[in-house]
């Protein structure tokens, strides 16, 4: 097998150098070159032919947005984008995943860090990941935002706030994941009238960014959840970063409950928390998915909310998945009702949904 052919896309010349450095300090990854901004990537991606890029957020005359879309539109490559702990380039970086951008690495303080050692096994785990994702889970799911938020959106809340919450989805996803939820919760129509909960494995302030982007693209509202937050249907709640959700019930009502609890499996917040947490709701009808992600977060849960009479367990099929992590182990345990590719499971939540 050759190495991974990776371009290093960055304006400072320290990090260009060091970036490289800690890449090729694994044999397997070889770096073929290394643009200054984004008008040099998209011209040496085109001549390089790397297998995958990586790519800053933030440089000048072409910033790291406008590479991506030329690049995904020219010549589909894996990127994975490095980005800056700020709200910014949170922003950014989400938007860049939902453009296609398949994974992202956060610097660990500031744009010209040399404390990125500290996160280079990261980095190319991340690079040979990128570099087996299907050239179908490149493509953006969609590009434009809506216009404003539908009109009847606030008379869905107003109805939704029931006595008790009949129904709950549970989702959990991880590399990949921006781009998949915007598959999913974008296809989901204005009068959905169940909560949906989300883990997405990211720091925090992306979590935020991620709940204000999503909300902006889908008709349904979305939350970075908060700590003792009622449950509400046509509502999604996305998991912050660096804390477990879980979900309480007390006289019909359900609420939110965060914690900081140790990691599982690596990761805070984690899947298998979530789906472990809906699975004692037995007074509800529970509905799991499982998609794209590295690891194996969410199986277990998901084998436990079998047991505890899932309503229905959906795993993203391998085709569509960015890495085949989670669902694959899920899959395996034998706990999945329905694998489907990425674009099916809006119609599969739907179908389930109105059966009761």
């Amino acid at each position: 097998m050759g190495h991974t052919k990776v371009l290093i896309v960055d304006d400072s010349l320290f990090m260009r150098k060091l970036i490289a450095r800690l890449i090729e300090e694994d044999p397997q990854l070889r770096v073929v070159g290394a643009a200054r901004n984004g008008e040099e990537a998209v011209r040496m991606a085109g001549e390089l032919l790397p297998d995958v890029i990586t790519m800053d957020v933030e440089m000048p005359v072409m910033n790291g947005l406008e590479a991506l879309a030329r690049i995904m539109k020219e010549r589909p490559v894996p990127v994975v984008m490095l980005s800056s702990l700020t709200q910014e380039g949170a922003k950014e970086t989400i938007e860049a995943l939902q453009l296609g951008a398949v994974d992202f690495i956060a610097k660990p303080s500031g744009s010209t860090s040399a404390d990125l050692y500290k996160i280079k096994d990261e980095m190319r785990q991340k690079i040979k990941a990128a570099a087996a994702a299907p050239s179908s889970a490149l493509r953006p799911i969609r590009r434009e935002p809506y216009a404003a938020p539908p009109p009847p959106r606030m008379a869905v809340l107003n109805r939704s706030v029931p006595a008790s919450v009949r129904q709950l989805i549970a989702i959990g996803t991880s590399t990949g994941g921006p781009r998949a939820l915007d598959a999913v919760i974008g296809e989901l129509p204005a009068g959905f009238p169940y909560p949906v909960l989300v883990v997405q494995h990211m720091p925090p302030k992306f979590t935020r960014s991620l709940a204000d982007r999503l909300d902006s693209l889908s008709k349904l509202r979305v939350v970075e959840a908060e700590d003792g937050q009622p449950l509400r249907g046509g509502t999604v709640y996305i998991a912050p970063g660096d804390f477990h959700m879980t979900v309480a019930e007390n006289g019909g009502e359900y609420r939110i409950q965060l914690n900081r609890e140790p990691q599982r499996n690596g990761h805070r917040p984690s899947v298998d928390v979530l789906f472990e947490s809906v699975a004692r709701l037995s007074g509800v009808k529970r509905h799991y998915v499982l998609m794209t992600g590295m690891g194996a977060d969410g199986a277990k849960g998901m084998l436990l909310a079998k047991e505890s009479g899932a309503g229905t367990t959906i795993a993203e099929a391998k085709e569509s998945c960015v890495v085949f992590g989670m669902p694959k182990a899920a899959i395996e345990l034998g706990c999945v009702d329905h694998v489907v590719p990425l674009a099916q499971i809006p119609g599969k939540l739907l179908e389930f949904t109105q059966k009761s």
